[in-house]
């Protein structure tokens, strides 16, 4: 049932081209001349976090615990997360589309950017009799034999960053390990350990076909 191959590309968009990299431009925001300008100012994000209750919770509080003015500027003066984003040595992907195809003949697309609005993940299955597609908040079904519509509506009250729990999709997954845990039932859980590392393998093959430039085959 898991991907046969897996072709991926990707990279890191942000360092290719950059206003910042020319004159007055710095290791750190703080020190930067054109930091006003630029879209991914440390220093414009994370004091912009102060007074906000959310921001603090999170993005803020992976920089620092103290929450002034003064807490923020030493923890981007002397922490990572002050580095300049053209500079640094963070080789995360920041965009990546992968092609997969599974055992059975049926394939799958991905695609992740970061450039884009805050929002949910989307998902669209398209099957031989019908078609659904979730956007975090809804579930449209689609009967290609009736032409039939419906809209499945998820009690989503969260949003969709991770100070959200991404939909509330992270407290349900520690809730049901919980009372797994408690009652000795593992029946709550949508997957087992084996599930979970194929999921994985899955991932670790598109990286690697993303670095390699090479088609990779997962085995069974």
């Amino acid at each position: 049932m898991w991907s046969t191959w897996s072709r991926s590309a990707g990279g890191t968009r942000r360092t290719r081209s950059c206003a910042a990299t020319g004159a007055g431009a710095a290791a750190r925001c703080l020190d930067c001349s054109v930091e006003a300008d630029c879209p991914y100012s440390a220093k414009r994000l994370y004091l912009g976090c102060l007074g906000d209750a959310d921001s603090e919770f999170w993005p803020l509080s992976a920089v620092t615990d103290t929450f002034t003015e003064e807490g923020v500027e030493r923890a981007l003066r002397t922490g990572p997360y002050g580095r300049c984003v053209y500079a640094c040595d963070n080789d995360v992907v920041d965009h990546q589309v992968v092609a997969m195809e599974f055992e059975d003949g049926a394939t799958c697309s991905f695609t992740m950017s970061a450039f884009t609005p805050m929002g949910h993940r989307r998902t669209r299955l398209h099957g031989t009799h019908g078609f659904a597609e979730g956007d975090g908040t809804s579930i449209r079904l689609v009967d290609f034999r009736t032409g039939a519509e419906s809209v499945v509506g998820p009690e989503v009250t969260a949003g969709a960053s991770a100070a959200d729990g991404h939909g509330g999709g992270d407290e349900a997954l520690v809730d049901a390990f919980l009372d797994a845990v408690a009652t000795g039932d593992a029946s709550a859980l949508a997957s087992d350990a084996g599930a979970s590392l194929a999921t994985h393998r899955v991932v670790w093959a598109a990286e690697r076909a993303r670095r390699t430039g090479e088609v990779v085959t997962i085995g069974s």
